[in-house]
């Protein structure tokens, strides 16, 4: 992946056109970074690592699937009823999901650690795997009748269309105390490329252009994918350049308790250009998942630090017009202040520095 995306993403192209853009701007500074990320999938809690489905199969041809992963606009849902209709071999209107209740499926695993399609999906193909055996034989008998005539049949038959459905992850389990085992099942990995301009006067940047190589395995569903990688990445972005925490002087608590008081991302920080592509061609029969697919909610929020690592870059070559070799410590997030300071011209120096008038008095004084 790394290779594809220096290739694909023009690196060194654009590095040469970076560096002859702040070679010809004083004020204005353009970076360019890339990060990789490694994510590992499965939760840390060995007994939370199971999913529950339970699919109804009804004499109309449809069919409902419970399952227990909350759905957030994360798309799980619909991943579900994918899962379903692949293995019942229907087409996806047939198969409907019933919200998440304790009623239908108990003792459900948080909806985190970027697992739930592996868990759900697993525990509603081997339920739908259960009903597609015992479906078989009318279906072989039956062939070309449409599948609401099946179903009938069968329930005339007293076949049971019902199944429940477990899973629970394979081999997973670390001993903490004898520091062995496996932690996470498997990793999910990906590259990005960020491309910057910084208006070192202000602190305010834009970020140009973004490009994004990510592994999710064979994706169940390249849509809902893609737009997890984007929103995943558009989080880390605002959690490395934007929402800073700031703490009441006085006692020491929390001031920016929520994004009515810090700065999230808005639709003016999304990248110009925004261009994310899935792996392809690599070789996924080895994946023991859900139709070795890969988790894709977590896994691309670092990415978004590709931002962060290109204003790092564009003040660099700021401070190098101004001559300044100190070393540079910048933290996170990069907000317009910190760019600002770090950037270490003259006019911070004045801010650092007081300086002393002919009467001898001293002006004012920026304390940072």
């Amino acid at each position: 992946m790394w290779d594809q995306l220096k290739e694909k993403a023009r690196w060194e192209e654009r590095r040469h056109l970076v560096d002859e853009f702040n070679a010809g701007s004083t004020h204005r500074k353009r970076g360019l970074a890339m990060l990789p990320t490694k994510f590992g999938i499965s939760f840390g809690v060995k007994h939370l690592n199971q999913g529950m489905a339970l699919v109804h199969v009804y004499m109309d041809g449809s069919v409902l699937v419970a399952h227990g992963g909350t759905e957030m606009g994360q798309g799980l849902h619909t991943k579900m009823a994918m899962v379903a209709a692949e293995t019942l071999d229907l087409p996806l209107e047939s198969i409907f999901i019933s919200e998440t209740a304790t009623n239908t499926a108990a003792n459900t695993s948080p909806t985190a650690a970027s697992a739930s399609s592996d868990l759900n999906g697993f525990a509603v193909y081997n339920a739908c795997k259960e009903l597609a055996d015992r479906l078989r034989p009318y279906r072989e008998r039956m062939a070309g009748e449409p599948f609401a005539k099946i179903a009938k049949t069968a329930y005339l038959d007293r076949c049971n269309l019902t199944a429940a459905g477990h899973y629970c992850t394979p081999d997973v389990g670390f001993n903490w105390e004898r520091n062995e085992g496996l932690l996470y099942f498997y990793f999910t990995q990906g590259v990005a490329i960020a491309e910057v301009e910084l208006d070192t006067l202000t602190g305010a940047h834009t970020t140009l252009r973004v490009d994004i190589i990510m592994d999710v395995g064979r994706s169940l569903n390249k849509a809902i994918d893609i737009g997890q990688i984007e929103g995943a990445f558009a989080q880390g972005q605002g959690w490395t350049t934007t929402e800073e925490f700031l703490y009441f002087p006085s006692n020491g608590r929390l001031f920016t308790t929520g994004p009515g008081n810090y700065k999230i991302p808005s639709a003016m920080d999304i990248p110009r250009d925004f261009r994310v592509e899935l792996l392809e061609g690599a070789d996924t029969s080895v994946l023991k998942t859900i139709f070795s697919s890969k988790g894709v909610g977590e896994p691309p929020l670092f990415l978004g630090a590709s931002v962060f690592f290109a204003l790092r870059d564009a003040v660099m070559a700021k401070r190098r017009q101004e001559g300044v070799t100190a070393p540079l410590s910048m933290e996170s997030p990069a907000t317009p202040e910190i760019l600002r300071m770090a950037c270490e011209d003259h006019l911070v120096q004045m801010a650092r520095i007081p300086q002393t008038l002919k009467d001898g008095k001293t002006p004012f004084v920026i304390r940072i």
